[in-house]
């Protein structure tokens, strides 16, 4: 099983974070961002014994860790928060690796971490969320596509505050995901970019979904792409069902979330499972095919 999605904390990251003064910063495991609610961290969520058992336990072979883009740090310049989360992902063992993060108001030094051996690079969603948004990082675009390595599109910073706790991923989150989805779209990228393989997280918000409104606007699908990829966080069988009627099985691919979310019984059967656990993750983030298929 391959887990495209989940999130732990190196310990140096930690501490640099509870160092700060400013958003993000966390005082003690309390996480204070500057759009949400504080958050109380479980720090058994970032013990790295633990979750390597999990993982075992679960049957994953690799767990794709990635920076929690929500914090904004992607656009902080604090570039000893970002080496702290890459230098400690590097030592994560094994099932884990990682997705890279840049600073995207200097986006240097991607080249260096693919060629350390991070998966591919992950992007906020917030910044993706028109067409110029993507035209913005046409340099990062153009280095994936050349090195063979994949983009997970994840939810960026939340735009409000509300003291529900539900409010920014159910409203914020999924908004950016459908706007990124869209403007990809509207951008032609595959055009601009035939090779390159993308993952829209929480099954980009939903948004394949609405393309038989776009269809009544008159806009139009077109064929299915089969290097774009929605992965399967925090939705369960009726929103993936739905997904994968209009994308086909093949662009689903599994994606827990954890420590926010566990794995989901998506009631596809053991044919569909495999190929969502297994098969599907191992060509988005490889661009190949799997050396054995089935649920693993």
């Amino acid at each position: 099983m391959i887990d495209v999605h989940q999130h732990l904390w190196p310990e140096a990251f930690v501490e640099r974070l509870r160092a700060r003064r400013e958003p993000p910063y966390l005082d003690g495991w309390t996480l204070h961002t500057a759009t949400e609610a504080p958050y109380d961290v479980d720090p058994a969520a970032h013990e790295i014994d633990k979750r390597v058992a999990l993982e075992q336990d679960a049957g994953t072979q690799l767990a794709a860790v990635s920076l929690s883009s929500p914090l904004g740090i992607e656009e902080l310049g604090d570039a000893d928060l970002l080496a702290a989360w890459h230098e400690g992902a590097a030592e994560f063992p094994k099932p884990f690796r990682a997705w890279a993060s840049v600073d995207l108001r200097e986006p240097a030094g991607l080249k260096d971490l693919l060629d350390k051996g991070f998966l591919g690079l992950q992007l906020p969603a917030h910044v993706l969320t028109t067409p110029s948004g993507w035209e913005a990082q046409a340099d990062l675009l153009q280095i994936l596509e050349q090195a063979n390595k994949p983009i997970l599109v994840h939810p960026g910073m939340a735009r409000t505050s509300e003291e529900q706790c539900w409010w920014a991923p159910v409203v914020d989150y999924t908004t950016q995901l459908q706007a990124a989805w869209w403007a990809w779209h509207a951008l032609g990228g595959r055009r601009t970019y035939p090779k390159l393989r993308l993952c829209f997280a929480a099954a980009a918000g939903l948004a394949p979904v609405h393309h038989e409104r776009l269809a009544a606007r008159g806009g139009r699908l077109g064929t299915i792409d089969p290097n774009l990829y929605v992965d399967t966080s925090s939705y369960g069988p009726q929103g993936i069902d739905a997904v994968a009627r209009v994308l086909g099985i093949d662009q689903v691919v599994h994606g827990t979330d954890r420590p926010y979310a566990d794995t989901a019984d998506l009631r596809q059967g053991a044919a569909a499972t495999a190929v969502i656990r297994r098969d599907n993750p191992f060509r988005l983030l490889f661009g190949t095919t799997t050396p054995e298929r089935g649920v693993q």
